[in-house]
């Protein structure tokens, strides 16, 4: 079931792709493997994929060791301060990064472990209250602060569109954060490189890609719906 699952997922990445004039090589698939266990994470990894996203930092804790080194972890959900540690040394990315206290925490733990982690910053695009992210009027002068912390380097942006029936309603989000990522490119920022947009996730992916997403996050359209009694 998961290897038809995949296959449909990138069957449908690849249709996107080619309706926007993109490469597929433009595009990262992220399979999201929250709350599922490692034997589904080996299941699809068998299958090729090796980027996988955790929303909680305890998670890439307790299953980077049973899984095969070469496996990509990236944070993708909101990080607490007091977390960054779980995750320093294990996550290839953190793409949640929306305040300075964790961007200063992360650059801390860094130095401390001698490695540069890339992050994205997380824009609350759609300005949901009860959505983490920087304003996008913001986002500039949050990035220019930032960017100047040892340990951290700035690969571009990140956001969660609103749930939605109706996955055309957020095409407009997702114009915007490509049309963001490349004013701030523009700007040229020391250590900032907006080569990464992250966003799109198992009900608008497409949508997502259409409008120059270099990264989807995908768990549900793949691993099936997740068990949160567990």
């Amino acid at each position: 079931m998961l290897r038809d699952n995949l296959n449909e997922v990138e069957t449908r990445v690849a249709r996107a792709c080619l309706r926007a004039g993109r490469s597929r090589d433009e595009v990262l698939l992220i399979a999201v493997s929250k709350t599922k266990p490692v034997e589904m994470i080996e299941e699809i990894y068998q299958e090729g994929v090796r980027d996988f996203g955790e929303n909680h930092p305890q998670e890439i804790r307790d299953k980077f060791p049973q899984l095969p080194a070469d496996v990509r972890w990236h944070m993708i959900g909101h990080l607490q301060t007091n977390k960054v540690k779980y995750v320093i040394e294990r996550a290839c990315m953190i793409h949640s990064v929306e305040s300075i206290r964790l961007a200063e925490m992360i650059s801390s733990a860094a130095v401390s472990h001698d490695l540069v982690m890339p992050v994205l910053v997380e824009v609350n695009m759609a300005r949901e209250e009860s959505k983490y992210g920087i304003m996008p009027e913001e986002t500039e002068s949050f990035i220019r602060e930032i960017a100047a912390f040892p340990g951290i380097h700035v690969n571009g942006l990140m956001t969660i569109a609103p749930y939605t029936e109706n996955a055309e309603d957020n095409r407009v989000y997702f114009r915007n954060m490509k049309k963001l990522s490349v004013d701030i490119a523009e700007k040229n920022i020391d250590n900032v490189d907006m080569c990464d947009l992250s966003m799109g996730m198992t009900g608008d992916y497409e949508i997502a890609i259409e409008e120059g997403a270099t990264m989807v996050r995908v768990g549900t359209g793949i691993f099936g719906m997740r068990d949160y009694s567990k």
